[in-house]
C-alpha cells in the first residue's frame, strides 16, 4: 500500500472511531435519564401513520388502517412514504428514519402508530434523535420488527413505549380491549390472561407453566429474532431485573434454540426476573428430514426449566388473532402458575 492511501486510510479510521465514541457517550448518557411516559391517545387527537420497516402502498391497506383510527375517532397523517418516495416495500433509510424523528419533533402530532412490521427498522436506529424522542414523548406502539425501535428508545429515550397490534392487525375485541386500556386510558392496566374461551372441554387460549413462581419487574422485549440481531450492538436488551417477554412466529424450534442460546451465551438469564414466551404460531419443525427431534415445548423446557426464574407459555401478544398489548419499562408482577400479568400502574399520563 502506497504511504498515501495508507494514511488516508488511518486518517479515515480516526475520523470515525472520534465520531463513534462521541455517538456512544451521547448513548450512555441519555441511558441515565429517569422513566417518563407518554399522555394517553384521545379521541380527536392526531396520530402520524408510519412504516419504519416494510411499506405499505396498497390502497385497501391504507382503507384498514384508516378504519382503526376512524374508530377511536383519531385524525390520521399518513407519512409521506407510504406513497411515494424511494423504492416499493423497502425505502431508503434515512428516509424512514428523518419521517420518524419528524414526526416526534412535530408538536400537533399526538401519537405514532405503525401500520406493519415486516423487515428493516434495525436499519435505522443510528440514525434515530433519542434526545429529540426524549424532549417530545407521545405514544409510539407496533411489534414484531418494531421491537428493534422500541428497545432503542426503552434504553436511550427512556420513554414507555407499546409492544400492540400494528393498524393491519384483525383487532377482535380482546385484541382492542387490552389496546384500550394501555394506550387510551391513564389509570391501572390490570391484569393482562388470554381470554377464557373454550373449544368443547379444551382451552381454546392455554397457558403452560414451565417454572412455578412469582416476579416482579419492568417489562421489556419482543419478537426473538429481532432481539438476537440486536447482540453485540449499542442497542442490545437489557435484561437486569426485567419480566422479559419473547415472541416469534414461523420459526422451527432448532430456530428458536439457536437464538435462545445465544441470549443464554450472552447472559441474558442471568438476572432476569421472569420469563413469558408467548404463543408461537406455526413453530413446528419443517424440514424433511427433520434437523432434529425436538419440538417447540422441548426447547423452552430445555432453557427454562433448569433455571431459577418463573417462567411460562402461551400468553397471547405479538403474532396472533388475539393480541395483548404490552408497555415497555412499566413494571408487572408475573405469575407463572396463572399464566398472567399484573401490571399496577398505568403506562401513560
Amino acid at each position: 500500500m502506497e504511504r498515501r492511501q495508507f494514511v488516508k486510510s488511518i486518517s479515515t479510521f480516526g475520523v470515525f472511531a472520534l465520531v463513534q465514541n462521541d455517538y456512544n457517550t451521547a448513548l450512555q448518557r441519555l441511558s441515565d435519564s429517569p422513566l417518563i411516559k407518554p399522555k394517553c391517545l384521545k379521541p380527536g387527537d392526531k396520530v402520524a401513520v408510519v412504516a419504519p420497516a416494510t411499506n405499505v402502498s396498497d390502497p385497501d391497506d391504507i382503507r384498514k388502517a384508516k378504519e382503526i383510527c376512524n374508530h377511536y375517532k383519531l385524525q390520521a397523517v399518513f407519512s409521506n412514504s407510504l406513497f411515494d418516495g424511494s423504492g416499493y416495500r423497502t425505502k431508503a433509510r434515512k428516509e424512514r428514519a428523518n419521517e420518524l424523528n419528524s414526526f416526534f419533533e412535530d408538536k400537533s402530532i399526538n401519537g405514532i402508530l405503525c401500520i406493519r412490521g415486516g423487515y428493516g427498522s434495525p436499519e435505522i436506529l443510528d440514525l434515530l434523535d433519542y434526545e429529540l424522542i426524549r424532549n417530545n414523548p407521545k405514544v409510539f406502539a407496533g411489534y414484531s420488527d418494531i421491537t428493534a425501535i422500541h428497545l432503542a428508545i426503552q434504553k436511550f429515550s427512556r420513554l414507555v413505549t407499546f409492544h400492540s397490534p400494528v393498524l393491519l392487525s384483525s383487532f377482535s375485541d380482546f385484541t382492542a380491549s387490552s389496546f384500550e386500556k394501555s394506550i387510551f386510558n391513564n389509570s391501572t392496566i390490570g391484569v393482562l390472561q388470554n381470554p377464557a374461551q373454550k373449544i368443547g372441554i379444551r382451552q381454546q387460549f392455554p397457558v403452560r407453566t414451565i417454572k412455578s413462581g412469582i416476579a416482579k419487574g419492568k417489562l421489556t422485549g419482543g419478537n426473538l429474532s429481532i432481539i438476537s440481531s440486536l447482540m453485540g450492538t449499542p442497542f442490545e436488551i437489557d435484561t437486569k431485573d426485567k419480566i422479559l417477554f419473547l415472541e416469534d412466529v414461523a420459526e422451527e424450534p432448532f430456530r428458536i434454540d439457536r437464538m435462545l442460546n445465544q441470549l443464554r451465551l450472552a447472559g441474558k438469564f442471568n438476572q432476569v426476573k421472569g420469563i413469558v414466551f408467548g404463543f408461537c404460531s406455526d413453530c413446528t419443525m419443517k424440514s424433511s428430514p427433520p434437523t432434529w427431534d425436538l419440538q417447540l415445548g422441548d426447547v423452552l423446557d430445555k432453557y427454562f426449566s433448569s433455571i431459577s426464574i418463573p417462567s411460562f407459555y402461551g400468553l397471547m401478544f405479538g403474532h396472533t388473532n388475539e393480541q395483548l398489548t404490552l408497555p415497555y419499562s412499566i413494571e408487572a408482577i408475573l405469575d407463572a402458575d396463572a399464566g398472567t400479568l399484573l401490571i399496577s400502574e398505568s403506562a401513560t399520563i
